[in-house]
């Protein structure tokens, strides 16, 4: 059962359909979402998601599988592979 957990944890894949539907594999934590931005720990670092009217469809961290609905209009990753400092709230805001 832990390998299982762990190989499902090594694949990490995103599919957006026309900017409106996204799907991640290897999602491992969701820091913060609103309906702006999710900031997330994935298996290939921290990711932030940008958009106007997101909203989280589906979370599974035990297959780490995360479903947003909502106009994407940014993706990035921040920090490094395993890195799980992502910005808090309170950095981004006093820049």
């Amino acid at each position: 059962m832990e390998e299982r957990q762990l190989a499902l944890r090594k694949r990490h894949q995103i599919t957006l359909q026309n900017r409106e539907k996204l799907s991640i594999d290897g999602v491992t934590h969701v820091e913060s979402f609103d309906d702006m931005e999710i900031v997330l720990q994935t298996d290939a670092g921290t990711l932030i998601i940008r958009g106007e009217g997101l909203h989280i469809k589906e979370l599974n961290i035990d297959s780490s599988n995360l479903a947003v609905v909502g106009h994407v209009t940014a993706m990035e990753y921040t920090g490094e592979v395993g890195d799980r400092k992502g910005k808090g709230i309170l950095s981004r805001l006093f820049k």
